[in-house]
């Protein structure tokens, strides 16, 4: 919505922003997960890159909420393609040997669903700091004199700053396993080795359309609030336990005030029955929940935000479940090849969830556009949208994610590494 209605693109011409950037994923998530693999410093393999790529990361996610003044539309179409590939690349240099610590830190089935679980409690919690605080930074901004674009380029600046914090941190506390033996392998060779892996052709679609749900009903919040809930007030507030806030930031808010006290349920819950059921179950309950979505009427405040947080507990589980499973096929992996390849199978990660997103980002734009939707004016007007766009809304913010999400459990009824499984697994490389 920042691109359709701050910085002025066109839907359809926003979406190939992402889309450019699919292509480039294709190439740096494998690459870098491959170069985590063969680094060798005496910091380790991962940790040098948190060193000296998480600021230029920070100062590329400021330039993503920048609004230049170009008036040519495919002006602003360059330049959003720009700043995303330039995000991207620095995001994939951070994030895939960040997750690629995850295996080193323990071979334990369950505690790797626990510091799973831990880290997405963090994630969960800073994502709620930014759905809270971010639509009231920017009202604050705009009270105070600042223009609405000066004020999401604000808030880009804080978050992007706090958001180098951690890895800095990281880098200074975590320390690698420097005990397991690293044989250099070609990158075609290791993906087609990775392929050759079936538990990770399995989780590969399961998170393809894990996150794809999760992004899409990211992406269309905002528009639903607006059109849906608030009738086209860019602006509307409505009281979360007492305090006044922005109507996204109170149903976003109220999803993830939920989900962070469901994350111990799903590990629990896995340890009990397995991470395959234990993800069936999220998913059945957070489907019901974007059924429910297209329900929801105009003014129905009080119902969107009910739905919204009886949807955390699901999201939770989607947050914990499948990169808890990571580490177990890189064990599958290491079974057959001999190698650890955490990098690669981290970089493949990678790409899926930035490819889904990006798929997803796409997708959407394209039917908002092509069933008419209309953004604000240059000055700010509300213009009404047509009753094509609104029902393209509601579908792409409900049932369209149920539909993927019954798509995931089908996948998952079919997934082959259970706990015993990989026991079993485990059991055979330590005789190794």
């Amino acid at each position: 919505m920042f691109l359709t209605d701050v910085v002025g693109v066109d839907p359809r011409l926003a979406s190939f922003a992402a889309l450019i950037g699919i292509v480039w994923d294709a190439v740096n998530d494998p690459i870098m997960g491959t170069l985590t693999d063969r680094v060798n410093t005496r910091w380790g393999r991962r940790r040098p890159f948190l060193l000296f790529a998480s600021v230029p990361f920070g100062l590329a996610f400021v330039l993503l909420w920048w609004a230049p003044p170009w008036e040519s539309q495919w002006a602003l179409a360059l330049h959003v393609t720009v700043a995303y590939v330039l995000s991207d690349t620095l995001q994939t240099m951070v994030s895939v040997p960040f997750y690629a610590l995850t295996p080193e830190l323990t071979p334990d089935y369950d505690e790797r669903t626990e510091i799973t679980a831990w880290r997405m409690f963090f994630n969960l919690l800073a994502s709620l700091a930014v759905a809270i605080a971010a639509p009231e930074i920017v009202d604050a901004a705009t009270g105070a004199g600042f223009t609405q674009q000066q004020g999401y380029l604000i808030v880009g600046s804080m978050f992007g700053f706090l958001g180098v914090l951690p890895f800095l941190a990281i880098f200074a506390k975590v320390r690698e396993n420097p005990g397991a033996e690293r044989e250099e392998v070609g990158l075609v060779e290791t993906l087609q080795g990775a392929w050759r892996n079936v538990p990770f052709r399995y989780l590969a679609l399961l998170y393809m359309l894990n996150w794809i749900t999760f992004d899409l009903v990211g992406l269309m919040v905002p528009y639903f609030v607006t059109w849906q809930l608030a009738g086209g007030d860019l602006v509307a507030k409505t009281e979360l336990f007492g305090v006044e806030l922005a109507m996204e930031s109170a149903m976003l808010g109220m999803l993830i005030i939920v989900a962070l006290p469901a994350l111990p349920l799903w590990t629990f819950l896995s340890a009990k029955v397995g991470k395959r059921t234990a993800y069936i179950v999220a998913m059945l309950s957070w489907a019901a929940m974007q059924v429910g979505f297209f329900f929801v009427g105009p003014g129905d405040v009080a119902l969107g935000i009910g739905l919204a947080a009886v949807a955390g507990l699901g999201v939770a589980g989607a947050h914990v479940i499948p990169d808890a499973m990571v580490p177990d096929v890189v064990d599958v992996d290491e079974l057959q090849t001999g190698k650890r390849n955490e990098g690669v199978y981290y970089g493949a990660k990678n790409l899926i969830r930035k490819v889904t997103g990006a798929l997803a980002i796409f997708g959407a734009l394209q039917v908002l556009g092509w069933t008419g939707y209309t953004p604000p004016d240059e000055a700010g007007a509300v213009v009404a949208q047509p009753e094509s766009a609104l029902l393209a809304i509601r579908l792409l913010t409900g049932p369209a994610g149920a539909v993927l999400l019954l798509g995931a459990i089908l996948v998952a009824l079919r997934y082959p590494l259970t706990k015993a499984k990989h026991d079993a697994v485990r059991a055979e490389l330590e005789k190794r």
